[in-house]
């Protein structure tokens, strides 16, 4: 039994992140920083299908946190991201104001270093000029978006299901242009 633990830990290994950055580590359906001990700080598992995680049933969308200190097995089933962030990150850029949008609908985490929010719109539907510091995106759905960021050209952006995005910080208003909800997790680093 533990060499077949001892295997399936390396092959996990062997798969490399999909985004690296100063910030964060993000790896798809691989959980390297599952261990208290891995040396990661907190932790994200985003369910990107139905998986089994925990002795529990996650959901596409579904999200959990976990702190430096504590430990969970990979989920299984499904697909899924493990976003790492970094306990030794550099300052957080942020934006000259913050203004928070009232029509987020969930906020699955609010803590001291991040937040982890869902962001839904309709297709129709704006969200009111609106402010983030740096953040990682994983986008649910395909979806098509119009950006008004201040001092900047107004941009059309296409979203792909299941694409990860590390974003910089904006100050924007959106319409969403298609025929599809847009549904997003976005993990926003706090300075």
């Amino acid at each position: 039994m533990w060499r077949h633990e001892a295997i399936v830990w390396g092959a996990l290994l062997l798969q490399g992140p999909v985004l690296d950055n100063d910030y964060v580590t993000v790896h798809r359906n691989a959980a390297p920083c599952a261990p208290a001990a891995s040396g990661c700080g907190d932790r994200v598992i985003v369910a990107l299908a139905a998986v089994d995680f925990e002795g529990a049933r996650m959901e596409r969308g579904d999200v959990r946190v976990f702190d430096a200190a504590e430990s969970y097995s990979a989920p299984s089933g499904g697909d899924f991201v493990e976003v790492a962030l970094k306990l030794d990150r550099p300052p957080v850029r942020t934006t000259a104001e913050t203004i928070v949008p009232p029509n987020y609908n969930v906020t699955h985490h609010e803590g001291e270093r991040f937040r982890v929010i869902e962001g839904r719109l309709r297709p129709g539907d704006t969200r009111d000029r609106h402010t983030h510091n740096q953040r990682l995106i994983v986008y649910l759905n395909a979806a098509r978006l119009r950006q008004f960021p201040d001092g900047e050209p107004e941009r059309s952006t296409r979203f792909i299901a299941d694409d990860i995005r590390f974003a910089e910080p904006t100050t924007h208003e959106l319409v969403n242009v298609g025929d599809v909800p847009v549904r997003n997790i976005v993990i926003e680093l706090k300075p």
